[in-house]
């Protein structure tokens, strides 16, 4: 019986020394498992850095670098960038029926609100009101020309900055995605 009672005394004391201590201090997060994931040493970005001769933390990119998965298009936002692309920017993509297909769905979600599914300007916005886009295979392109006879450079400029009442898909469509839509515009052209 002396042994159950020094072990329940053990037991009692080793009990009270834990609650004593853990209740100390109220503002104490306990033992960090990785203290790195809470306090890290790299400098914030708006921070002096001693590292670089200017003392700034944010530097600008070497020239010529480009983000990892970006595409360029050094065509600007002008009716000469338009144009120019009109004449140099051809679809990389080969033309084939997963691409085209892909081409239909993208066109479907984000062109066919507008353009309506088969590219004559009646898409469910110009029900609510507000004005219809021209047809792909009998309208006239507010820049000039017919739109049946719009080439891969111009349709691939207006998605990328759009025009008039249309505004830009870039952030919505990638590079990639664009050039699926450009080829089934082509299609929607002869319809």
């Amino acid at each position: 019986m002396n042994k159950i009672k020094i072990f329940g005394a053990t037991i009692i004391t080793i009990a009270a020394a834990v609650v004593a201590t853990s209740c100390n201090d109220k503002r104490s997060t306990g033992w960090q498992y990785a203290p790195n994931m809470y306090e890290h040493i790299a400098p914030e970005y708006d921070q002096k850095n001693s590292n670089f001769k200017d003392g700034k933390t944010a530097q600008l990119p070497p020239p010529g670098t480009v983000p990892v998965g970006f595409t360029r298009f050094d065509y600007p936002n002008t009716r000469a960038g338009y144009d120019l692309a009109s004449t140099e920017v051809t679809n990389p993509l080969l033309n084939n029926r997963g691409t085209y297909a892909e081409g239909k769905l993208l066109f479907e979600h984000f062109c066919s609100p507008c353009h309506g599914l088969t590219g004559q300007g009646d898409g469910t916005v110009v029900q609510h009101g507000y004005p219809a886009p021209p047809s792909y295979s009998k309208g006239t392109s507010s820049r000039g020309g017919a739109m049946k006879d719009l080439t891969d450079g111009k349709i691939y400029h207006t998605i990328t900055y759009g025009v008039n009442a249309m505004g830009s898909y870039a952030s919505q469509l990638s590079p990639e995605e664009r050039w699926k839509v450009v080829m089934y515009v082509h299609h929607l052209q002869t319809l």
